[in-house]
């Protein structure tokens, strides 16, 4: 039989849990098989809630600890808390290969503060990335850096589109990875010199594992015709936050405009299949699970305001990338 793959999870962190993160267990292992759950949290809150679920008792251990890591906390001081938090515990687990990957709704600033101070980095990288799933017409895009690093260097940029592929691959192995550089033009002039000379690099120097496109611009980021886009963390987390308020904001005047007169409920009616395929197309729990990439264990942050469809989602994605060997990938391809 094969071993199965044995994932970290840090109960206690983000809103709602742990009740969130055991009902997201529930449905991911009700839709996965061959997944063992180190569950690291109150053992008297968390008990409970398995009791009166479908998880089974040989798929899943609890490590115990009342100590947990809040959101309020600065990374200094959720790392200064200590080896007792499930946060720690958790990614200490993956330190000593008792757990294949992590998977935490808590703190973002102390999950990547005690994930570096316990965890390697892949030779050659030199900084970590944040990557997450951006929905394109066409399917999915990886998008990288999303705020790990707000100055990078033509290196990081490199490393960037290597380890973006990467997931790509690991995510949708059957799909060519498309890489692009996040431009404000598509003309090679465009851009500072970072920009221009990490072009040029990856114009002159072809990698196995990607096909270099070129530039992109925001506006075109949904278009489906590239699917992995690389820019520092700054540009990154910008570009993230405003897709999220205009999606939002979408979403929240069709609401209205639908409930606003009964012509308006009528057409709602008529069109009910569409819409709910439109809402599922900006829905985020749909795509919740951003990636720490650079480190040499895989590191996953579900977003701390979702709830059991995102964090289910978030261990379907941690998943994916243990069995499309993500870190092997990279390892083989780094420069």
């Amino acid at each position: 039989m094969i071993n199965p793959v044995k994932i970290a999870v840090d109960a206690m962190g983000g809103e709602n849990s742990p009740s969130k993160v055991i009902k997201g267990i529930e449905i991911h292992c009700l839709n996965s098989s061959n997944i063992f759950y180190n569950i690291f949290g109150n053992q008297n809150l968390i008990e409970p809630i398995i009791k009166k679920s479908k998880i089974s008792k040989d798929i899943c251990e609890i490590i115990h600890t009342e100590k947990f890591i809040k959101d309020s906390d600065s990374p200094l001081s959720a790392a200064k808390k200590g080896k007792d938090t499930s946060m720690w515990l958790a990614i200490e687990s993956l330190k000593d290969d008792n757990s294949d990957a992590i998977v935490s709704a808590g703190n973002t600033g102390a999950l990547f503060v005690i994930a570096k101070l316990n965890l390697n980095m892949i030779e050659n990288i030199d900084k970590p990335a944040l990557s997450a799933l951006w929905p394109n017409k066409t399917g999915m895009n990886i998008v990288l850096d999303l705020g790990a690093n707000i100055d990078c260097n033509e290196k990081n940029l490199l490393d960037f589109s290597l380890m973006g592929a990467a997931l790509h691959k690991s995510l949708f192995d059957k799909e060519e990875s498309k890489v692009a550089l996040l431009n404000i033009g598509s003309e090679e002039l465009k851009g500072n010199n970072i920009i221009k000379n990490t072009f040029q690099i990856l114009n002159e120097n072809k990698n196995p594992l990607f096909e270099f496109k070129g530039y992109i611009e925001g506006n075109h980021i949904m278009d489906g015709n590239i699917n992995v886009i690389v820019t520092d963390g700054f540009t990154g987390n910008i570009a993230l936050k405003t897709a999220e308020g205009t999606a939002n904001f979408i979403t929240d005047e069709l609401k209205k405009a639908f409930n606003s007169s009964f012509i308006g409920k009528i057409s709602a009616f008529l069109n009910l299949k569409n819409l709910k395929n439109f809402k599922n197309k900006l829905d985020p729990r749909l795509y919740n699970g951003a990636i720490l990439l650079g480190l040499d264990k895989p590191v996953i942050k579900s977003h701390g305001s979702t709830d059991e469809v995102g964090f289910a989602n978030s261990l379907k994605v941690c998943e994916k990338i243990i069995k499309g060997k993500l870190i092997e990938k990279i390892k083989k391809n780094i420069i």
